[in-house]
């Protein structure tokens, strides 16, 4: 460890100050340097009873008509006519399936953009509601500059905000700072699990807290499906709870965070965490990455997150980095499981990851956002 410290303090300046740029904390690096003599299913799965969710557990946003959906879609209505909801997008990701470039950048929709439908999608709930809900970003080093150049006078006009998650650097397996072929050091986000640090340092959450917000909605920017919608914000806030995480039943082969019962309390555990001996196809749902947060409850939190030993290959090199999960907050947090639609117009789940999956969503992310009235404003 004394060896790598000393390279860490001979980086060049230029990258020295890109580390501080970005939040990076050398003594949590240092530390979890000392963690790759343990094996790697040892330091991520979770100890203690795993069981599956219970009866009850997992709760359905009711279909459209019903008493209860008109119930919560009044409630959230209210929420937003008040300025009341924000909406923070995780775009933090290089869309590594579609070329290497920035996700938020990609056309989703012929001549539109992720970033362009999004933007787009706040429009529609200001001429609905009366009131633009604020839209944050959260970039990484990255990703952060292109998306700023890309928002231009929305930007500057104020209507959105953009915050940087954390950086940190790549091992080799052996322990060793992982050089790339220009023998610069190699440069890795946290994941999403940055949000709630992240966030707060920006300034945003007290300011949104400020102004009246009381909910955040998070999700990952290139969902279309994941919207801020009236309904889910009515489920959310009529239940009580700090967290909700919206869940859709499995597909075929869908693999991902589940909701299951740890040690008696219901949490999120991606596969990796799960004990080697638990089967997760007991679990017939899983996690979206779409959340609805208390606001006032994220600015007071404490939480001492678990950051995972993830191997990775880089430019044909094996290498490890050290990620933290946005789910991680049901560890600590009163949360309610939400399952929404996957399919149809009212879905709350159309995921990318590269260009044929892409192509084939195109109808159903259309579908979608022409339900909720996307394409019709004036910029559409």
């Amino acid at each position: 460890m004394a060896d790598l410290a000393s390279k860490l303090e001979r980086l060049p300046e230029t990258t020295r100050a890109l580390l501080r740029l970005n939040h990076f904390d050398q003594e949590r690096f240092l530390r979890l340097a000392q963690r790759l003599g343990e094996a790697q299913a040892a330091s991520n799965r979770v100890t203690g009873r795993v069981d599956p969710p219970k009866e009850g557990d997992i709760v359905d946003l009711p279909d459209p008509g019903t008493p209860d959906y008109q119930r919560y879609l009044e409630l959230g209505s209210r929420a937003l006519e008040r300025g009341e909801c924000g909406f923070v997008l995780l775009a933090g990701g290089m869309a590594t399936r579609m070329g290497g470039v920035v996700k938020a950048l990609v056309e989703a929709l012929p001549g539109r953009t992720f970033l362009d439908l999004r933007v787009s999608e706040v429009r529609a709930l200001e001429q609905r509601f009366g009131r633009r809900p604020p839209l944050y970003l959260m970039t990484s080093y990255a990703t952060d500059q292109d998306t700023r150049q890309a928002l231009g006078s929305e930007l500057d006009a104020g209507h959105v905000a953009v915050f940087r998650q954390h950086v940190s650097l790549r091992l080799t397996p052996n322990g060793d700072l992982y050089l790339d072929e220009s023998g610069a050091p190699s440069l890795h986000a946290h994941g999403h699990g940055d949000f709630l640090d992240a966030f707060r340092e920006s300034g945003l959450l007290d300011k949104f807290i400020a102004g009246g917000g009381r909910t955040i909605m998070v999700a990952n920017l290139d969902n279309l499906g994941a919207a801020l919608d009236p309904a889910v914000i009515g489920c959310h806030l009529s239940r009580g709870a700090a967290c909700t995480s919206e869940v859709v039943d499995k597909v075929g082969s869908d693999r991902g965070g589940i909701p299951v019962r740890l040690d008696g309390k219901l949490v999120v555990l991606e596969e990796f965490r799960l004990p080697a001996d638990f089967d997760p196809s007991r679990v017939t749902v899983f996690n979206v990455n779409t959340f609805c947060f208390d606001a006032q409850t994220l600015a007071s939190l404490e939480l001492d997150y678990t950051y995972f030993r993830v191997e990775k290959q880089v430019d044909g090199a094996s290498v490890i980095q050290f990620e933290r999960l946005i789910n991680e907050l049901t560890f600590v947090l009163k949360t309610q499981y939400l399952r929404v639609p996957r399919s149809g117009p009212q879905s709350r789940f159309l995921p990318v990851k590269d260009f044929d999956e892409l192509q084939a969503r195109r109808p159903e992310i259309r579908s979608a956002l022409e339900a909720r009235g996307v394409l019709n404003t004036p910029d559409a």
